[in-house]
C-alpha cells in the first residue's frame, strides 16, 4: 500500500522507497526510513499534500512523493 492511500491518524511502518537517489536521500534527511513508524497527521482538502509524523518529525509531503512510500498499516 502506498502513503498516499492512508487516512488521517492512521499509523504506519515504512516498507520500501520506490524512487530515484535523489528523492530517496531528501526523505533520509528528514528521518523517512525503511522500518521507521509513521502517523498520517493530516491531507489538505486539495488532496495535494499530506503531512506525516515521523519520530516525532512533522514532514509535508506532496501526494506525488507519498506514492513512492510503501507502507504497512499497524
Amino acid at each position: 500500500m502506498q502513503l498516499s492511500q492512508l487516512q488521517k491518524d492512521q499509523k504506519a511502518i515504512i516498507k520500501n522507497l520506490d524512487c530515484d537517489l535523489e528523492l530517496k536521500q531528501r526523505f533520509y534527511s528528514f528521518g523517512i526510513n525503511k522500518n521507521s513508524t509513521l502517523i498520517v497527521e493530516n491531507i489538505s482538502f486539495s488532496k495535494n499534500t499530506i503531512e506525516i509524523n515521523v519520530e516525532d518529525t512533522f514532514i509535508a509531503l506532496r501526494m506525488e512523493e507519498a506514492k513512492c512510500i510503501e507502507v504497512e498499516i499497524l
